[in-house]
């Protein structure tokens, strides 16, 4: 018996000191969670700093899609949207709804046909009809397609950032990218110091309130996380894109740091004061369009 408790307590043990919970520690405890628009839940695209798809969204406000819905998507600079426009959907709309209410009222298709055309006139009115909107919606898909797509710019010494494998919709800059490294460094010296005002100028108030949850829980169990010594190592943007009035940027970052959690005795729990521990993270940032100061609005553990 006393050795079978022994064995259960050091199976605990084991199990406790591979807990994620306790094994990450820093801002997001190594999850994945936050909004990024239109975008949530789809997987931002590739890059060489994190080559592969980073795994779903487990938190977070924004709405699912419904499921079953395919229509089709694209990227057109306002999110992912179905690829439509108001001005065409409106016209075509209008001529189908003059058409039904001409049904509904006994006046054919398009105000009735009479004599000698009876239905055939009918059917041709249609197919004129059908034929006249595809044309228009050729014409919008083709214009639209042959416009020119910006590129971000190359970054080699941007902050230690580099071009990335998209092209985005939405120019990020060199200053952008010194502003992402450097609310990095400081939501991780406010998470530290349990700052919560502090994040509250740094990440939207979706992430403050994880942040906020994590931290109690933290001080729940007795216990406090220091991330110090925190050093970029090299990132990349991954896509950009303006919607409903805010820019927003994803960007994977590869970054060291001690990570470190102790009880309130100073008895460490997990982590270690002397060996760093390599992250690789997607961060997306967002911002009013007007202009405004770039805020955290999620964190997606990159692979």
């Amino acid at each position: 018996m006393k050795r079978k408790a022994t064995y259960s307590a050091a199976a605990l043990a084991l199990l406790l000191a591979l807990s994620p919970g306790l094994a990450y520690a820093r801002p997001g405890e190594g999850g994945s969670m936050g909004s990024r628009g239109s975008r949530t839940w789809s997987a931002p695209p590739p890059t060489r700093t994190s080559p592969y798809s980073a795994p779903d969204v487990e938190r977070s406000i924004a709405p699912r899609q419904a499921p079953g819905y395919n229509a089709p998507y694209t990227s057109n600079g306002m999110g992912m949207a179905p690829r439509r426009h108001p001005f065409l959907t409106g016209f075509a709309g209008g001529l189908l709804g003059a058409g039904l209410f001409g049904l509904l009222s006994g006046h054919g298709l398009f105000g009735g046909v009479h004599g000698l055309f009876g239905v055939i006139g009918l059917l041709i009115q249609i197919a004129l009809g059908i034929l006249i909107i595809r044309w228009l919606i050729g014409m919008f898909v083709r214009n639209r397609n042959g416009a020119p797509i910006s590129s971000g710019p190359a970054l080699p010494g941007n902050a230690g950032f580099s071009s990335g494998g998209s092209q985005p919709s939405l120019q990020i800059g060199a200053q952008d990218y010194q502003a992402f490294q450097q609310l990095l460094m400081n939501i991780q010296a406010a998470w530290s110091q349990q700052n919560i005002p502090a994040l509250q100028g740094m990440a939207t108030p979706e992430m403050v309130s994880y942040f906020n949850q994590q931290l109690s829980a933290l001080v729940s169990r007795g216990e406090r996380n220091i991330v110090s010594d925190v050093r970029f190592i090299q990132g990349d943007l991954s896509e950009s894109w303006a919607e409903n009035g805010f820019d927003y940027a994803t960007v994977a970052m590869r970054y060291s740091l001690i990570d470190l959690t102790t009880d309130m005795t100073g008895r460490v729990v997990s982590g270690s004061s002397t060996d760093p521990v390599t992250v690789t993270e997607l961060w997306t940032f967002v911002r009013p369009s007007r202009g405004g100061s770039w805020l955290l609005s999620a964190i997606q553990q990159g692979r």
